[in-house]
């Protein structure tokens, strides 16, 4: 243990004589634990409050997403099919097709999109969680699972054989049209399921067999708006994502879930960067009262410094003693702070202590990321205080 720690532990143990001294380093101490425990619970909270968004608005999002850069479908064939299904690290996939089509329902009619899903789309988004009251849609049928939205818009009920739900769709061509009934593909449907997430989701997707939506549109059985990927635990993404580009060369992209919220994810985590920013603000204040408390210990230990100096220590090693008594401080004051914070996040999961409704309770997330961030946070603002402290220490004081 090297001199100047050694005394710097002395001093951080031992009580000055001067009373006010030791009341100043007792808010020096008391700012840095609340600073650190703030610190720590802001960001859980929101941590909490970004998984609590995303776990409506990705809802319907898959781990990994196909999809043409320039159109709205494409064309797989049995080779890249064969293909896709024995890359390593996916778990299960999906072909879609989504259209923005017209429903009319008794009179009422209402404008939004028509989402042609196959088979396995219940082994990539977990139908269970979604569902609000009937059942999942059955293959090569024309029944379809309906947003809570929609059924309000529409004044939709379910397993209605008297008024099916009609869906148009615009016919693909070129030049005048000479028959209006002639337009638009439609067809009849039977609403067997209700979905319910958030109330934007509610009202955006209405869901079909993608036989069905490919025959509406008229297109081939091997044409396809996109591909929806289920990742397993241990999936390596970007080497998942490289797979899939040299399979589906351009113009096809491939985006992961943050990539497909993209908007959201930044505002989310400008949000975070802001309020990190201002509560740093609010411990680099507290920081402040480190400062004076140590400037305040080495005029109160001057005698003590010159007694050193006389014996031959150098000014360097007693600057370092008081450096490292501020570094100790706020190392320690921040670990007592962390641990508080900690104590209030989980005690917030486990006993729901903050409701936002009564049946609601306030979300955090406790990471070890946050706790990571809370102490480099400290550690760095804490030495940087201790330098500038440490650096009253001269020779013309001494002298």
């Amino acid at each position: 243990m090297s001199f100047a720690l050694y005394i710097a532990k002395r001093y951080l143990r031992s009580a000055s004589k001067n009373k006010a001294i030791n009341i100043i380093n007792r808010i020096a101490s008391l700012g840095i634990v609340a600073g650190s425990m703030a610190l720590f619970v802001v960001l859980s909270v929101f941590s909490g409050l970004k998984e609590f968004s995303l776990s409506f608005s990705t809802a319907f999002d898959p781990d990994i997403k196909v999809e043409n850069s320039i159109g709205k479908s494409f064309s797989i064939n049995p080779q890249q099919e064969r293909k896709l299904s024995k890359i390593k690290g996916i778990s299960s996939y999906c072909k879609i097709i989504e259209e923005r089509v017209l429903f009319r329902f008794d009179e009422k009619e209402m404008v939004t999109h028509i989402k042609g899903v196959d088979s396995s789309f219940g082994q990539v988004i977990p139908l269970q969680k979604l569902l609000y009251q009937g059942n999942w849609l059955m293959p090569q049928t024309n029944e379809v699972v309906v947003g809570y939205g929609v059924c309000q818009k529409l004044s939709l009920g379910l397993y209605d054989f008297n008024n099916p739900l009609e869906l148009f769709v615009p016919r693909p061509g070129k030049g005048a049209i000479d028959n209006p009934d002639e337009a638009f593909n439609k067809t009849t449907l039977a609403p067997v399921g209700v979905y319910a997430i958030s109330e934007d989701l509610d009202g955006k997707y209405v869901f079909a067999n993608l036989e069905l939506v490919q025959n509406l549109l008229e297109y081939p059985s091997n044409q396809i708006g996109s591909i929806e990927l289920k990742l397993s635990a241990q999936a390596d993404e970007a080497t998942i994502k490289k797979q899939l580009l040299a399979l589906f060369p351009e113009p096809l992209r491939v985006k992961n879930r943050a990539q497909l919220n993209d908007s959201l994810y930044k505002m989310l985590n400008t949000e975070n960067v802001a309020v990190y920013l201002i509560f740093t603000l609010v411990i680099i204040i507290a920081l402040f009262n480190l400062i004076g408390a140590l400037i305040m210990m080495i005029l109160d230990k001057k005698n003590n410094l010159k007694t050193l100096y006389n014996l031959g220590t150098p000014v360097r090693d007693l600057r370092r003693i008081f450096f490292w008594q501020g570094t100790l401080l706020s190392v320690f004051g921040g670990l007592f702070g962390l641990l508080l914070g900690v104590v209030l996040v989980l005690a917030q999961q486990h006993f729901e202590l903050i409701m936002i409704t009564p049946t609601l309770a306030y979300p955090v997330v406790c990471s070890l990321e946050n706790a990571a961030i809370v102490m480099a946070t400290i550690c760095i603002l804490g030495i940087l205080a201790s330098w500038i402290a440490s650096s009253r220490v001269s020779k013309k004081m001494l002298d």
